[in-house]
């Protein structure tokens, strides 16, 4: 019971309409409708200051002749002082951006603030009406009558505030006129308590009423800033809660901070287990992320696995980071969808406003910088902005954009490096290794100009690229000689690669047998679900497949069970140190046994030392390839290398 009694009475002093018989909302909404509420009450406040001002002059003008002029005088002054104070402090809250949300605290110093200014005029009628004129009676009788009205007005929308201003007023008015005995007085009294009571019902009308105006309009801002999938709000939604705190760091300095994160393992879901497990994965997590932020703050969908947070009013950095910790350790628990675990991870990027940005198109930029960071490091992983980040995100955006004209301006170009026979000591093909001559930067890595292509989706185009001029160059070679292109595992998510592939063999008019695709084993890891479906259909067209640095994964032996490769590329750290460490002689040993009984070839990479070679040869390696047999050549070095009388003569046994 007393549990009850206590919330209720907190309700009442929040201004929450409940406790009056009104809608009942949760908090997030009762904390809009009090934003919407004070934003009201801000609008009135500096007129009612002004008129307060102006009442207690003309009050203490009515009672100079009085007794108590020094009382009223003392009076006056501080009402009149205190009202001009609070006007131009409303005048300066109006000018700040409103507020989305209002904790019940603010809403408890409103009311509290209601009840002093309501008994300091509830005090005036009880301390002066005795002995003033009957011309100021007259006056404190109007001005009395006149906060009554005022105060209905100003807290028309808050039930709680205007009975905490006006119920002083009422028994201040109550005790003088009582007391005085005389039949006009009680007919004036009588008045009162009709004319308050008019007001206080239209007062809870017309709360009532704004209460659930501003319900409708909430769920029809929900309807369009909120995401279908996770009941979270959207991009459009996030990019209005971002304007108004730059706007809110504009006009009263308050910093703020942005958190960008990004879900380290959602595609490997949605290929994995399909998309509806990808949308329930979605919905888990979101529901995670909303119970570790604050009741005033909203966690935002901005994009398929992007999600935001706009921190107001920070205090200091730590906040900030402890928000964002919260995040990660949100995906410590594994997820359970459709029967199964699933292990999740996010990484987090951490602005700072101003230090970090003061418009949105800087804030956000800088969030995805600190984010890159962050997922380059690992899974799990928050970083905040630095300024080297935005350096470092400009050269990528400008590396990109060169990137997408780069087939265009014929900067791309092949290489080739050979695989060599051991047993006949000639060469049997070439893998085609894609390199970048960028007209400024120079030779641009594969290693930093791929994982661009793949993040953008050019990847496809230039993989096509790739396909099509290997397979044109291959044609131009003797019959016995093969052609390994590598694929990135964002090209398999490309519905045409089949078609791509049919249509450079096509072209090209070459064999199908000629062109090998190599695959890695940690593509697998993450996109087993859509790779084996399309591995088969190239295998059934006659196009070989090679799992390159096979046993760096964690499964090599599953896929070999699963799929049938033609080739195995054991992976250059074993070959290095295979003849100084016997752990690894022993691993290079048992995969040439396992691959022999399993009829599959195996490559051995990275061969670079002439007692390697003859190691290789002697336990059973079908091909090597690595700088002692040549560094990659170009079109016109692939003749000079398939001069087999030089080759024997000098990899021979």
């Amino acid at each position: 019971m007393r549990t009850q009694t206590t919330s209720y009475v907190a309700r009442l002093f929040a201004g929450d309409l409940s406790a009056f018989g009104g809608p009942a909302t949760d908090e997030a909404v009762a904390g809009h409708i009090r934003a919407e509420q004070m934003s009201l009450v801000l609008g009135y406040s500096v007129g009612i200051m002004l008129a307060n001002a102006c009442n207690a002059i003309v009050l203490a003008i009515a009672l100079w002749q009085s007794p108590d002029r020094i009382s009223a005088l003392i009076w006056a002054a501080a009402v009149a002082s205190a009202a001009i104070a609070f006007g131009l402090q409303s005048r300066a809250a109006r000018r700040i951006t409103k507020p989305q949300f209002v904790s019940r605290r603010a809403m408890h110093r409103l009311v509290r603030n209601a009840f002093v200014l309501g008994a300091a005029w509830g005090i005036v009628p009880v301390a002066f009406f005795a002995d003033a004129s009957t011309g100021g009676q007259l006056v404190i009788t109007c001005l009395c009558s006149g906060m009554l009205a005022g105060g209905a007005l100003a807290f028309a929308t808050i039930p709680i505030a205007a009975i905490a201003f006006t119920a002083p007023i009422f028994v201040g008015i109550a005790i003088c006129l009582g007391r005085n005995g005389d039949l006009a007085f009680l007919l004036i009294a009588f008045l009162v308590v009709v004319y308050g009571s008019v007001l206080l019902r239209g007062v809870f009308v017309n709360s009532f009423s704004f209460a659930r105006r501003v319900m409708r309009q909430i769920e029809a801002k929900r309807t369009v800033r909120l995401d279908p999938l996770t009941h979270l709000p959207n991009r459009v939604a996030f990019n209005e809660t971002l304007e108004a705190a730059l706007k809110r760091l504009a006009l009263s300095g308050e910093e703020f901070a942005v958190l960008l994160l990004d879900l380290d393992r959602f595609k490997e879901v949605n290929d994995k287990f399909g998309h509806p497990a990808g949308d329930e994965f979605l919905v888990q997590v979101a529901s995670r992320l909303r119970r570790c932020t604050r009741a005033a703050e909203h966690v935002a969908r901005i994009g398929g696995d992007e999600f935001a947070l706009v921190m107001a009013n920070l205090a200091r950095p730590e906040d900030a980071l402890e928000i964002a910790e919260r995040f990660v350790a949100a995906f410590t628990e594994p997820f359970r969808i459709e029967g199964r675990q699933i292990v999740g991870a996010t990484s987090v990027g951490i602005v700072l406003a101003p230090r970090d940005g003061t418009t949105p198109l800087d804030v956000m930029k800088n969030a995805d910088a600190a984010l890159y960071r962050a997922k380059k490091a690992g899974p799990g992983t928050i970083r905040f902005f630095e300024a080297s980040d935005d350096r470092v995100s400009r050269d990528r955006k400008a590396l990109q954009s060169d990137l997408e004209g780069a087939i265009a301006r014929n900067e791309l170009f092949l290489v080739f490096q050979p695989f060599l026979d051991l047993d006949e000591s000639r060469i049997t093909g070439f893998e085609a290794l894609l390199r970048w001559q960028h007209p400024e930067r120079g030779l641009v890595p594969p290693s930093e100009f791929i994982p661009i292509a793949e993040e953008t989706g050019l990847i496809h185009e230039i993989g096509e690229w790739v396909v099509r001029r290997a397979c044109a160059t291959v044609a131009e070679w003797p019959d016995d000689i093969r052609v390994a292109v590598n694929f990135s595992a964002a090209q398999f998510h490309n519905a045409g690669i089949l078609q791509i592939v049919v249509q450079a063999l096509a072209a090209a008019k070459i064999a199908p047998h000629r062109l090998e695709i190599e695959i890695t084993e940690s593509m697998l890891l993450s996109k087993y679900g859509s790779a084996e479906p399309v591995l088969n259909a190239l295998l059934q067209l006659g196009v070989t497949v090679a799992l390159d640095d096979f046993g760096t994964g964690f499964s090599s032996l599953t896929y070999l069970r699963k799929l049938p490769f033609s080739r195995i590329k054991i992976d250059q750290s074993f070959i290095r140190d295979m003849l100084v460490q016997p752990d690894c002689a022993a691993i290079v040993k048992s995969v040439i046994s396992l691959a022999r009984d399993l009829r599959i070839a195996v490559v051995a990479e990275g061969v670079e030392t002439a007692d390697q070679l003859d190691y290789l040869r002697q336990i059973g390696c079908d091909e090597v390839q690595g700088y002692l047999i040549s560094r990659p050549v170009s079109v016109d070095g692939v003749l000079a290398l398939l001069d087999t009388k030089k080759l024997r003569a000098t990899f021979a046994a």
